[in-house]
């Protein structure tokens, strides 16, 4: 048989019976349209949080105080609590570790901070002046703190955009304004762009102050709670983190690593750790979509089936006139993959709407993404073959001399 003649067979037998090909192929359109939207729910989520994760700052080894582990088994001991860490070990790491661009130290705990009858509980942090270029900080108004700053013990504060809006009213330009914290006065000298939640807790609700005025005045105390260490390259932030490792070992005169005093975090090691969670969500979500395609396909297998019954008189007048069992398996093979193609399509652009009706309405975070449209399409055919395939067989395998006999 020509192709010619094979896709006019097919066309002219599926526009033949329009409602009952629609209705088959309802069930592929509703299984591709619901694996193509959970797919782009996982794969926003993934983006969504690797964004949040690189918003506060790019190829960043944190060092935080307390140990990892206790010896003897794997309960971490202070993580983060501890006062372990010291401005020193941070110049010490600048200065003797390679490829490291920028080391930004910072304390931080909660204080009561007020200006004029306005007040609220917000986390101050003490910080260096290169902490703005580590975390990724753009300042909306004003400037941020400066290492003059900082060595002078200044007392002056950059708050972010939520602080400043609770205690100054929205759209306010508060920059020279004077708040206290904890009782003590400071200048405000800049505000934050708007910058959001990353799960690390929210941006916007923070106060900025140098970090020797927040240990002279706040903590009285000389200890830091992290360490950022920004990385010149991302392929070597393993090597980095071995080498900061091996430093502060040696500075702190420890020498089993199990007993480590201080515990660093890699932020590809966060972004992979979130990814693998992401791509579990995205699997789990699509295996039970997936359901749907299963259910389709077996719709389209009873429909064929059906076909095979309702003409076995034209399969046995074709045979009798010399089409071969391969012709006639071409055929219905061809006709139930049309079906599942077209219904993969559609099904991609179902799932497609869906996923932006999601990010309008429910404001879910969606990324269709290339892999799942080739995916479907693959998958689409895949079904066409092998629940067609029986129904073709069967077909290809009448005797025609019994199929003309039936009326």
């Amino acid at each position: 048989m020509l192709l010619s003649d094979l896709i006019e067979e097919t066309y002219s037998a599926l526009i033949a019976n329009k409602v009952r090909s629609l209705l088959t192929i309802l069930g592929i359109i509703i299984g591709i349209g619901s694996v193509v939207a959970m797919i782009s729910i996982g794969e926003g989520a993934k983006k969504n949080i690797e964004q949040s994760i690189q918003s506060i700052g790019s190829n960043l080894v944190m060092i935080y105080p307390g140990s990892q582990r206790k010896a003897g088994n794997q309960v971490r001991g202070g993580f983060g609590s501890a006062q372990t860490l010291t401005q020193d070990d941070a110049e010490a790491i600048l200065s003797q570790v390679n490829n490291v661009d920028y080391v930004a130290s910072e304390i931080s705990r909660r204080y009561q901070v007020t200006f004029k009858a306005n007040n609220t509980n917000v986390s101050v942090a003490g910080v260096t002046s290169e902490y703005n270029i580590v975390k990724n900080i753009e300042i909306e108004t004003g400037t941020f703190i400066s290492k003059q700053q900082n060595e002078n013990l200044s007392k002056v504060a950059v708050i972010g955009f939520s602080t400043n809006e609770e205690l100054f009213g929205e759209n306010v330009d508060s920059v020279g304004k004077k708040i206290r914290i904890n009782q003590i006065t400071f200048t405000v000298i800049g505000v934050m762009q708007e910058k959001g939640g990353t799960g690390f807790g929210s941006q916007d609700d923070i106060i900025y102050i140098p970090l020797n005025t927040a240990q002279k005045f706040l903590t009285g105390g000389d200890y830091v709670s992290t360490i950022n260490v920004q990385v010149h390259d991302q392929k070597l932030m393993s090597l980095v983190e071995e080498d900061i490792t091996d430093l502060l070992l040696t500075r702190h005169n420890i020498a089993n690593a199990d007993l480590a005093d201080f515990s660093i975090l890699n932020q590809n090691d966060i972004v992979d750790t979130a990814s693998s969670v992401t791509n579990t969500f995205t699997v789990l979500l699509s295996a039970i979509a997936s359901i749907s395609l299963i259910v389709g396909g077996i719709g389209i297998m009873n429909m064929m089936l059906t076909n095979v019954a309702e003409r076995t008189n034209e399969i046995g007048l074709r045979k009798s006139i010399g089409a071969k069992n391969q012709d006639i398996n071409y055929q219905f093979l061809a006709e139930s993959t049309i079906l599942t193609i077209t219904g993969g399509i559609l099904g991609i652009v179902f799932g497609w709407i869906a996923s932006i009706l999601m990010t309008y309405f429910a404001d879910i975070a969606t990324s269709v993404s290339f892999f799942s449209i080739i995916l479907s399409v693959g998958v689409s055919f895949l079904i066409g073959i092998v629940f067609g395939y029986y129904p073709a067989t069967r077909a290809a395998n009448l005797n025609p001399i019994e199929a003309l006999r039936r009326q």
